[in-house]
Parts: structure tokens; sequence; C-alpha cells
């Protein structure tokens, strides 16, 4: 399931850069959704601009830290759990994978609430972390799972 993630994730980053790199944002929903190109320096949301080793160590060190613990408590895991945890680690790859060929992460994905706020660009691995962290968080808390 990670492979598929991570090739979901290059695949529309690679689209990216061919249809939306040096255009303007392709518009969807007018002041609500859009695609547009980003290259992002630092962590989610932009933050932490320009630490290009230091992302890449600790997500390495996080890929490194779910592989061990699946292959460590795999007969104790939930199948949900197992699939939240192969979304953190597929979301994972693949932004690492933009970081060590780039020195940045692809971005495209959009929202603003009309002139109030824009959302931070984000991609579909950044999509499959935070799903992936959502649900091990809800199974943690709700089935009392001990990491």
């Amino acid at each position: 399931m990670a492979a598929l993630i991570v090739l979901l994730d290059q695949i529309t980053k690679f689209a990216a850069v061919i249809y939306l790199k040096g255009r303007m944002p392709y518009v969807i929903i007018e002041n609500f959704f859009q695609f547009q190109y980003v290259e992002n320096f630092g962590a989610a949301f932009g933050i932490l601009q320009n630490r290009k080793i230091f992302f890449i160590v600790i997500t390495s060190l996080v890929i490194i830290s779910i592989v061990l613990f699946v292959i460590k408590n795999s007969h104790n895991l939930s199948l949900l759990m197992k699939i939240a945890l192969f979304m953190l680690l597929g979301g994972a790859i693949g932004n690492l994978i933009d970081r060590v060929r780039l020195g940045y992460v692809i971005d495209f994905i959009s929202f603003k609430f009309g002139k109030v706020y824009n959302f931070p660009v984000f991609n579909i691995a950044d999509v499959f972390i935070v799903v992936g962290t959502f649900l091990i968080m809800l199974l943690v808390i709700f089935n009392k799972y001990e990491i």
C-alpha cells in the first residue's frame, strides 16, 4: 500500500511540474479550490524553511521507525492500524524523494476561503500523512494501543 501511495504522489507531482510550473494557478472553483505549483523548502505549511538536511534526517528516522514498528508488531496490529501506518509511511517516503532529489517538496493543491484565508498549498503525500496520523491517534485513543 505504501508503494502505491508513493507512486500516486510522484505521478501527481510530475503532472504538477508539467502542467502547472511557471503558469498561473488552474482554478477549479473560484475563491475556493485551485491547483498551484509551489516549491516548498520547509515543512508542513511552509514552516522551517531551508532545513533540507534536518528534514532528510528526521524523515528517514520516522520511516525507519515505522518499518521496524510494523515488523516487530505486525501480528498485534489491526488492519486499520496497518493501513494508517502505511499511509504515513507512503506520504513520508513521497516527500523524502522530493527533498533528496530536488531539495524541496512539490506542492500543488490549494484551498482558499474567499479573500479571508488561504490554506497552505499541499500535495498528495501530505494528505496521506495527515489522514494516517489522525487515524493512528484515533486508534490509540479509542483502542488503547500502546506505542
